[in-house]
């Protein structure tokens, strides 16, 4: 007797989507597109808010690669001579970081079937198989035709361009070791006006810039008056640039806060593409002197970044609400590019060492805590002329510090001149030159 022919066995991939279909998907059309790596979490939620409807449930199958240098793509899948290479198995999931400290566990690699709108569709998400560092996601729709699948493309990328994971977070961009975009978010200091110790004219006038456009946001825009703007706030160190643009940042709620600091040179037009999808926004870029790798090359380096950041906030429409803040201690460096771009800088402010007055309401905010029992507190006041906002804050803090080892016993904190006075003369001598650089000294001689 003749020995039965066994049958090829089919591949569990391709049967399933036979059987989702209903005929052979071979013959169906796949509609493909690439997301970036940080997208990730916004591609899983999108995933998961437009399969919810699908009736029945939709399911999700793992992919296993026969070797980890081995592709796969949804059209060979659909084809049992090439699914045979590839097993079914369990899902893969990467734990994304989100706001908040929280995490999200999304899929790496997986082949959804569901419905959409009662008709079959299939999702196959994985990742970019490419050399470069930049590794996107892939993701391919397969439907009954192809306006169903573009369709359906259409309302996923949508999905991710919204970027639900993102909007209204605060965010840093940079690049990684490996040369790919890492997206990380933050939590921005607690910041009252009360604590920005600036002119009351001076910070005014800032507010006004940064808020006011958005608050009158659909009444300019009826009068023809665009949302886009910048901010550069200046000076010597210590004197409250960074504090004044996490003010800004954090005061002015519902907005997406990009903060990009010395890694950013090739992140730029990543910050200003995520501006554009999650407007409102803030960039926030500090210390854009700081940018060239050589001490000697910073002017060059600066100017390349601020040009970069020119040339982006030219991409973006008029009408944007996007707020740009920059910072630096040396306006000199950046004075060439922004003359020969005018207008993307609308206000230019220059932080100044605080006055008498100013001066007087950083003791009083420095100084809670302490006792401070001083002969003639404005003699403080003088003796401080030309010092930083960050000089007085480290001044009372060593002053506190020199005050608990000479009381042991514990209990308030009394700082007299004599403390005060050590505490200047470490500064100001001990410290020698770099720490009073550090700290935005700019007085003449100690105690003077």
């Amino acid at each position: 007797m003749a020995k039965a022919r066994k049958r090829p066995r089919v591949p569990a991939l391709f049967a399933r989507l036979r059987k989702h279909f209903g005929t052979d998907p071979a013959r169906l059309p796949v509609v493909q597109q690439t997301f970036p790596g940080y997208d990730r979490a916004n591609l899983h939620l999108t995933v998961q808010q437009l399969l919810a409807p699908s009736v029945p449930p939709p399911a999700l199958a793992g992919v296993v690669l026969p070797s980890q240098y081995s592709g796969v793509s949804l059209a060979k899948l659909a084809r049992p001579e090439t699914a045979k290479g590839y097993e079914e198995g369990p899902v893969e999931y990467v734990d994304v970081p989100l706001a908040d400290d929280q995490k999200l566990a999304c899929v790496k690699q997986g082949l959804y079937t569901f419905r959409d709108d009662g008709r079959p569709v299939a999702l196959f998400v994985t990742e970019e198989d490419t050399y470069r560092s930049e590794k996107g996601l892939d993701v391919a729709v397969m439907a009954g035709d192809r306006e169903a699948a573009e369709r359906f493309a259409r309302k996923l990328s949508a999905g991710v361009r919204h970027g639900s994971a993102f909007r209204g977070k605060v965010l840093s961009v940079e690049k990684g070791g490996y040369g790919d975009t890492v997206v990380r978010f933050h939590k921005l200091p607690n910041v009252t006006r009360d604590s920005l110790i600036l002119p009351e004219d001076l910070l005014r006038r800032i507010e006004r810039q940064a808020m006011g456009l958005t608050k009158h946001a659909a009444r300019l825009r009826a009068a023809g008056r665009h949302m886009k703007r910048g901010i550069l706030m200046h000076g010597k160190p210590g004197t409250g640039k960074t504090l004044s643009a996490m003010y800004l940042a954090a005061c002015m709620t519902g907005r997406t806060v990009l903060v990009l600091t010395g890694g950013a040179v090739g992140a730029i037009e990543t910050a200003c593409a995520l501006a554009r999808l999650l407007e409102p926004a803030t960039i926030v870029l500090e210390d854009v002197d700081l940018i060239g790798t050589e001490r000697e090359q910073q002017s060059v380096g600066a100017n390349a970044l601020l040009f970069e950041l020119l040339n982006q906030m030219d991409g973006l429409g008029e009408d944007a609400d996007i707020l740009f803040i920059l910072t630096t201690n040396r306006p000199d460096f950046l004075e060439p590019a922004l003359a020969a771009r005018p207008g993307r800088i609308d206000l230019a402010i220059e932080v100044p060492l605080p006055d008498e007055a100013c001066r007087k309401r950083l003791f009083d905010l420095y100084g809670r805590g302490l006792t401070l029992v001083l002969a003639d507190p404005d003699v403080w006041l003088r003796r401080t002329k030309g010092v930083s906002a960050a000089f007085i804050r480290e001044l009372l803090r060593k002053a506190a510090v020199l005050a608990a080892e000479a009381d042991s016993a514990g209990g308030d904190l009394v700082v007299t001149d004599h403390q005060m006075d050590e505490a200047l003369a470490e500064l100001l001598v001990a410290g020698g030159t770099m720490t009073r650089a550090l700290l935005g000294f700019g007085g003449a001689a100690p105690g003077s």
